[in-house]
């Protein structure tokens, strides 16, 4: 069900023309500065691949892709991305990338079965990355110093945006928190994993979750992840287990937490048979992405994806992402939007 949450007193802090060239601003400064920061090389990315394979992610593995039939290779299916998680690591071993360093991509996507609000959209719009790393930075200190770096591009970022408009104030902590998913519940054991999330991002500002995926002592996990691209299942040197997570941050506007990225060291051999075994997925040891895994075909990475048009939405002010992006919405949520000065392209 579509649901929209209208801020109290919500009043956009630009005007229309000013969000385009902010959009603009942002986009073009924080991925130099991403890419600086990582050693990322932009590479052009597919907008479908071909169903089948493997390679589209499929996120929590209950969301439908959009499909059509490709008439000139006999009715092939092809499906348009979820994310391009699988893709990269693939492009990583296709491009030689070195040691060190990776790639950056705009992936857009079309997530047809996502529930409409403030937040989600049926479009996605990320800046895909991914980077060879070696064995000895699978581990929770080089995933940590990974986030490190992208939250000081976002800094600068924001640093950026107050310059260009003085009216927006600074709202991101110096520092970013992190805590695992099973430290957070032992903190707040009464509360289910979003009231989490907005309980810690209240207290901080900016968050990154630890371990997303694998079960906690309640029997749940924090979130869903597929079991194909992070590592969730690993006991790293601090007692986490898990080598992945969510970078958050408190909405002002919203009075909620925002998650703009998901991130993680990806799966080995080892931890791919141990997370597809217990998601009872091991039959997709014949796909195409996981026999070039199986058989030493691609490099040891770290990746993740973050929002564009939400980083957008959160340096502006704005309270609906649909202010960012043009997407479909329902008539109701436009006019509701729409009386209370949210406009949504």
């Amino acid at each position: 069900m579509s649901q929209l949450f209208i801020p109290k007193g919500y009043k956009p802090l630009l005007s229309l023309s000013q969000t385009e060239l902010g959009i603009k601003k942002i986009k073009d400064f924080f991925q130099q500065n991403l890419a600086s920061e990582l050693r990322l090389r932009r590479v052009t990315a597919p907008l479908f691949v071909e169903k089948g394979t493997g390679i589209n992610d499929d996120l929590t593995g209950v969301e439908r892709a959009v499909s059509f039939p490709i008439k000139d290779m006999n009715e092939t299916k092809a499906e348009i991305v979820h994310s391009l998680a699988k893709w990269k690591r693939m492009t990583l071993a296709d491009y030689d990338i070195e040691e060190g360093y990776g790639i950056y991509t705009d992936m857009n996507a079309i997530r047809a079965d996502e529930e409409l609000d403030n937040l989600h959209s049926l479009y996605v719009d990320q800046w895909d990355w991914e980077m060879v790393i070696g064995e000895k930075d699978r581990t929770i200190a080089f995933l940590k110093d990974i986030v490190k770096r992208i939250y000081a591009a976002m800094l600068r970022t924001e640093y950026m945006v107050q310059e260009s408009f003085p009216n927006i104030e600074s709202d991101l902590p110096r520092e970013i928190t992190f805590i695992s998913a099973e430290e957070l519940l032992q903190r707040y054991p009464n509360l289910d994993d979003k009231g989490r999330e907005d309980a810690i991002c209240k207290e901080f500002g900016a968050v990154f979750i630890i371990g997303i995926g694998a079960n906690l002592s309640n029997g749940k996990p924090h979130d869903g992840r597929a079991p194909d691209y992070d590592d969730w299942t690993t006991i790293n040197e601090e007692g986490y287990e898990g080598l992945n997570g969510d970078l958050l941050v408190w909405s002002s506007v919203l009075q909620r937490s925002m998650e703009l990225s998901s991130m993680g060291i990806r799966v080995d051999k080892e931890a791919l048979q141990r997370q597809l075994k217990l998601k009872g997925q091991e039959d997709k040891l014949e796909l195409f992405f996981h026999k070039r895994l199986m058989n030493d075909e691609l490099p040891l990475a770290i990746g993740g994806g973050i929002g564009q048009s939400r980083l957008c939405m959160y340096y502006l002010r704005k309270a609906h992402v649909g202010e960012i992006q043009s997407s479909i919405w329902p008539a109701d949520m436009r006019k509701q939007a729409a009386e209370n000065e949210i406009f949504l392209i």
